[in-house]
């Protein structure tokens, strides 16, 4: 039953992000901001196997981040107890990443995409999210630590 209901996420997931436009297919994106790209894509697959602890590393310790819906932005701390509780309650089956735009800025970068995740909770019950999200990244030693974030779901209409 579980990965029957797994696969039609999976599909689902799949629709959704073959029907987004693609705005970064079209560019020819630099060493840099490749590089930049496969970090983000690093910090979302340690979040997504709850490696909680390893997708901090990618936070800088002054990280002030805004979600969506969220009264007042977080800290890196914050940020840290909200993912914990997550990865106690639901399990990442799922998830997408589609670059829409990276401009570098000497060591800053500012990157937008489109995500689709899809979550299972402990009674087995699945739901999928879409959103647009903004990491503000910074070069520090070999990696592009997030110095800020934004974002959050969109509606399903």
């Amino acid at each position: 039953m579980r990965s029957s209901a797994i696969l039609i996420s999976m599909l689902a997931a799949l629709i959704v992000g073959l029907a987004l436009p693609s705005p970064s297919a079209a560019q020819e994106w630099s060493a840099q901001q490749q590089e930049i790209w496969r970090n983000v894509q690093t910090y979302w697959d340690l979040y997504a196997k709850e490696d909680v602890e390893g997708h901090m590393v990618y936070l800088h310790d002054d990280f002030l981040g805004w979600v969506t819906g969220q009264p007042f932005p977080t800290s890196k701390a914050d940020r840290k107890a909200a993912m914990m509780r997550n990865v106690e309650t639901s399990e990442n089956i799922l998830y997408t990443l589609k670059p829409i735009g990276i401009k570098v800025h000497g060591n800053v970068a500012i990157v937008h995409y489109f995500f689709t995740s899809t979550d299972l909770d402990a009674a087995g019950k699945q739901t999928t999210t879409s959103g647009h999200w903004t990491d503000i990244v910074m070069k520090q030693g070999d990696k592009w630590v997030m110095i800020g974030d934004a974002g959050g779901t969109v509606s399903q209409n």
